[in-house]
Order: structure tokens, then sequence, then C-alpha cells
């Protein structure tokens, strides 16, 4: 079984077939979907979505790209929502939280200085509940793991990861797990391909982020996508063979294994397929 660690479901390119999207997920072996909130907007969202489809899960968190908005309340609320959603067998961790410093709105001083507030509050939400968080790291690295390594015991996930090896490794000997996904699959994203071939098996987990970061073979993403090159988890399996080739290894192995990865680093995932 296949476990698509990050993908909105949520997403508005999802409403007009969202339970086929889950539907053929299902049927190319992909038995479980994690859902990170990004605002709280969108917590009941992913929470009802999770209650609805056996095989999805969720996190609660706010994305750096929502924090323009957001405000200390948005932190309380957070603070809430997850002390709540404890309860709740389909809730697996806070996310989606970072730092994105592409953006060149984000890179100001003034948001740069909200961002680090709101992910060092997320980060310690999380680590008061030792709950592992889900992180979004867009030229960021470096600053991420200054405020992780506050928090000793602190787990998770780096998605769509695309550091250096050397920020990889301060990463994994973290017990942090890196997500590979659709950005992997083109040839171009040589340092993406290097570090998904030479990465020990045991650090790896698989993700689609969808509708976001389509796969090679889907072409150029439409805006907004169509339903025929539209990025969803139903790709993680193609995702996976692509890792497979890449490492030399059986698919059926890289499957087992990235599945073991992420049931490791989210603990309270509770698996049905």
């Amino acid at each position: 079984m296949l476990i698509d660690s990050h993908c909105h479901l949520d997403a508005s390119e999802f409403d007009s077939d969202r339970d086929h999207v889950v539907s053929r997920a299902l049927a190319q072996g992909v038995g479980a979907i994690i859902v990170p909130a990004v605002a709280r907007y969108n917590f009941p969202l992913v929470a009802e979505l999770a209650a609805q489809h056996p095989s999805v899960h969720y996190a609660l968190g706010i994305h750096p790209l929502y924090i323009a908005k957001a405000t200390s309340d948005d932190l309380v609320h957070l603070e809430h929502a997850v002390d709540h959603a404890l309860d709740d067998p389909k809730f697996v961790g806070v996310g989606e939280i970072g730092l994105d410093f592409f953006v060149p709105a984000l890179c100001t001083e003034a948001m740069r200085r909200k961002q680090i507030e709101f992910y060092s509050a997320q980060l310690a939400i999380a680590a008061a509940r030792s709950l592992p968080v889900i992180v979004h790291v867009r030229r960021s690295v470096d600053l991420i793991t200054k405020f992780i390594r506050r928090h000793p015991d602190l787990t998770g996930i780096a998605h769509a990861f695309n550091g250096s090896w050397q920020q990889a490794q301060i990463l994994v000997d973290r017990g942090f797990k890196l997500g590979f996904g659709g950005a992997m699959t083109y040839t171009r994203a040589k340092q993406i391909r290097r570090l998904a071939t030479d990465l020990p098996a045991e650090s790896i987990v698989l993700e689609t982020d969808a509708p976001d970061i389509p796969p090679a073979w889907l072409g150029p993403q439409a805006t907004p996508p169509t339903n025929s090159n539209r990025n969803e988890p139903k790709e993680l399996l193609a995702i996976a063979q692509c890792l497979a080739e890449l490492r030399g290894e059986a698919v059926a192995t890289v499957i087992k294994q990235t599945t073991l990865n992420v049931q490791s680093i989210l603990p309270r995932l509770q698996l049905t397929n």
C-alpha cells in the first residue's frame, strides 16, 4: 500500500469530483492520503474530509503563504483546534507550517519576521503535545533547522525537500523524513534526483502535493488545471516507480519502505486498508 504523505485534497480544483479522486487513488494502491490544513478557515474542511473517507487523514497548521492575512488569534485558534483534534483518530500532526522565502511578497523584513513568529509558535504547539510536524521548506532550510533544534524531541516531514546534501543530512540526523514527489520526475531536477537516489531509504516519504507540483508526464500545468493534466493522488504509483528506477530497486521495495517511513514518523496514523 502507498501513502500520499502530502495532498491538498480540500483544494477547489477537486470540488467537481473529489470522491472520484479518492476512488482513483485507491484503485492505484494509494491506501492513505494525508491532507494538511493551510489556514484557520480550512481546519474544519480537512477534518470533514477525513471523516468522510476512510483513507484520508489530516493535520492542522497555518501555511507560510497564508500568514500575511493571519493574526495572533489564529494561533490561539490553532492551539485549541489541535487540542480538540487529539481525540480524533484521523488527526496526525501539525502542518502545513514552515517558511517560504521564494515568493517576493513574503521576503520583506516585516513578513520574514511574521513568518518566523508563526513558524516558531507552531513548532512549540507541536512539541508541547509530542506531535510531528509537516514543514514547508522553500529557500529556508537553514532557518527551518535552526528553530527545530530548539525542540530536541521534535520530528516530522520536510515536505517537497529541495536543499543540499548537507542540509538533508541535518534533518535526517534529527529524525525527520524528507518528502519527494513530482519534482523528482523531471530529469532537469538533478539535485533532487541525487538526493532521492543517495539518501538512506529509511529517510524518504512519497507525496504528490496535489493539485500542485505535477509530475513530468502530465506536462505543463494549465491554469486552472484540467482533469486531463491535473495532479492527483493516483499519480503516486508512477512517482514510486520513478524513485525505484533512480535507486535501482524494485518498486515493491520502495512502496513497502516508504509506507513504513510514513507510519514511523506519523505514529497517530491508523491505516484501515
